[in-house]
């Protein structure tokens, strides 16, 4: 991984690379390639500086989580919910804890940057399935990234300059893929900066709040209606709502790939991770009721900007084009961010000669991984012309809802895998409420749109194909990692 790449970049890189690492013994590529154990230790390898102390951490989690998903789709989830906008933000955060509880036991268990991938492989020892979830949280940030690139060119963009949203999109992802490719030279420090400006907007729409209460403005009764005048009625709105609303706390599960370079992890991740949680869930839900207060959820579901319908019905003087520029600067962060996750995860499948080989390669002037970058632009520019904001959050919010409940289910099956140091053990009762809430919201029962499955399922199918290339040109070459048990050097 080149230096110039920022940690969390490295660190996500790292789950590619280590996608399949963890037992004493045995290789990165004998997990994932071919299943093989090895019987020689690994080499010694260089470690990452433990520089990120607590408050680092959670300001890294807290930026992780804000982003797209609150100031793009909370008119979205308003538009299946009603005026209770506030309650699928809570259950969201249920949910997301249930699963943070479970990513806590395991990182602070096992405290190596591989993240869901490493947990997988040590549960179930199955190659294939470690591959799917390390392709499915690639596949989930090039979605994630492609919301926000349809996001900028919406309403907050309309605050400066009217143009077609899906132009901007793809205009905007491939002046990101052209910084991506260019190397981008910043740490986690640095991020602190971009956490503080996205939460400054959403504070500004909790201080309208606040004034709009005490003033008197605004429609307490919103807050209680849920729509019922949809086939499947409250129930059907519920689960809907929730499982769009749960984007807006993905980004949690990447800190565990900060594991290597944070400072007595067993110690501050568990705090860390439920402080970042409950900080933006608070956020969260304060910013969904002032919405709701403040602007009917019918129009609130009409606009890609509906924070700025917020600011401009408030009784705050703030400028909306200020709070406009925040806003594309939070989602314009997040595109970058989950861009450059993708691009480095595809490079270390490749490296590892898990996909083929011909995507790790790296551009020797700028020591980036330019095949991976060119391969992930062309999917999300795909993606940005063919789906809508919601439809691809909603996407984003499925792969990862799937990942989660493998890695519940990966938290009891490991309970017999002893470890030689103290970690955090979660009850239980939480594990097992995770994974059956993360595999209902990722059900049919949420009334999710049938093009969410099939856009999941045409990217999944993209992996098991190179997959299948990969394996059948490596059963053709002679000594090829598919045929040795043995470490690589």
């Amino acid at each position: 991984m080149p230096d110039d790449q920022p940690k969390y970049a490295q660190g996500v890189a790292k789950a590619g690379e280590e996608v399949c690492a963890g037992y004493p013994g045995v290789g990165v590529a004998s997990g994932i390639r071919g299943g093989a154990v090895a019987t020689n230790a690994a080499p010694e390898r260089t470690e990452l500086k433990r520089a990120i102390g607590p408050r680092l951490l959670v300001l890294f989690v807290v930026g992780d989580i804000l982003g797209t998903g609150v100031y793009a789709l909370t008119g979205k989830v308003a538009g299946k919910v009603g005026g209770a906008l506030w309650l699928p933000f809570l259950i969201g955060f249920i949910v997301a804890l249930l699963t943070a509880v479970s990513y806590v036991e395991l990182v602070t268990k096992y405290p190596r940057a591989a993240g869901a991938a490493l947990y997988t492989q040590r549960a179930f020892r199955v190659p294939f399935l470690t591959f799917m979830v390390a392709f499915a949280v690639m596949c989930s940030g090039l979605t994630s990234a492609s919301a926000a690139a349809r996001a900028i060119g919406g309403d907050y963009l309309a605050e400066f300059v009217t143009l077609p949203s899906v132009v901007v999109g793809i205009v905007f992802i491939v002046a990101v893929s052209l910084l991506n490719y260019r190397g981008v030279s910043e740490s986690v420090k640095t991020n602190i900066l971009f956490t503080l400006i996205e939460l400054t907007g959403l504070l500004v729409i909790i201080v309208i709040g606040v004034i709009a209460v005490a003033s008197g403005e605004g429609e307490p009764a919103r807050l209680t209606q849920i729509r019922d005048d949809q086939a499947g009625g409250m129930l059907l709105a519920m689960l809907g709502s929730t499982a769009l609303a749960f984007f807006a706390f993905v980004g949690f599960e990447d800190s565990v790939n900060m594991a290597e370079e944070t400072k007595d992890p067993s110690r501050n991740f568990p705090r860390a991770i439920f402080l970042g949680v409950a900080i933006t869930s608070a956020v969260y839900i304060l910013v969904a009721i002032t919405s709701s207060l403040l602007v009917d959820y019918r129009v609130l579901e009409k606009s890609s900007g509906p924070l700025l319908e917020v600011v401009k019905a408030g009784g705050l003087a703030f400028p909306p084009q200020l709070f406009a520029a925040i806003a594309m600067f939070a989602v314009a962060n997040s595109a970058l961010i989950n861009m450059m996750m993708a691009s480095r995860l595809v490079y270390g499948l490749a490296n590892e000669r898990v996909v083929p080989r011909g995507l790790a390669w790296v551009d020797p002037r700028r020591r980036t991984p330019v095949i991976g970058i060119i391969f992930t632009t062309v999917l999300a520019v795909g993606l940005i012309s063919t789906g809508e904001i919601a439809g691809l959050g909603d996407t984003t919010a499925f792969l990862l809802l799937c990942v989660f409940t493998v890695v519940n289910i990966s938290v009891l099956v490991l309970r017999r895998d002893e470890v030689g140091h103290r970690h955090f053990r979660a009850p239980t009762v939480l594990p097992v409420l995770g994974a059956v809430l993360s595999l209902t919201l990722a059900s049919p029962l949420t009334g999710r749109p049938a093009d969410v499955y099939i856009r999941a399922g045409v990217l999944l199918a993209i992996g098991v194909v190179l997959w299948l290339i990969n394996w059948f040109f490596l059963r053709r070459t002679p000594g090829a990692p598919a045929d040795r048990t043995e470490t690589p050097a």
